[in-house]
């Protein structure tokens, strides 16, 4: 390992939770689930795999974890369907929530600190 290269000859992708790390098989492997529910998943559009060159799915530690919690919506008898359209509607939510923290955040630094009484 160098300095220009903390990580090792591979780069930078430890840390990186975006990284395509995971075949289709080690995906559904470590979730305990199906190849085909993972393809159910991403026909729904709650995931989107990346492709290897060889046209291979590549899922990411986020895509993962995306489809953990549908797999749990799943085993609490919910159809693909609904838990993709619920985890989508989860992480809207967490998003615009998100949003509005930063945008408090920002409208009170701008505001400057409050006036002594």
């Amino acid at each position: 390992m160098t300095a220009e290269n903390p990580t090792g000859p591979r780069g930078g992708h430890l840390d990186d939770d975006e990284y395509p790390a995971f075949t289709m098989g080690r995906a559904a492997d470590m979730l305990g689930t199906t190849q085909r529910f993972l393809r159910a998943i991403d026909e729904h559009r709650l995931i989107t795999p990346l492709r290897s060159p060889g046209g291979h799915r590549r899922y990411s530690r986020h895509q993962l974890r995306i489809a953990a919690r549908a797999r749990e919506l799943v085993d609490q008898g919910l159809p693909v369907e609904a838990a993709c359209r619920i985890v989508a509607l989860e992480d809207q939510l967490q998003e615009a929530r998100r949003i509005n923290a930063d945008n408090l955040n920002a409208s009170r630094s701008a505001a400057g600190p409050p006036a002594a009484a």
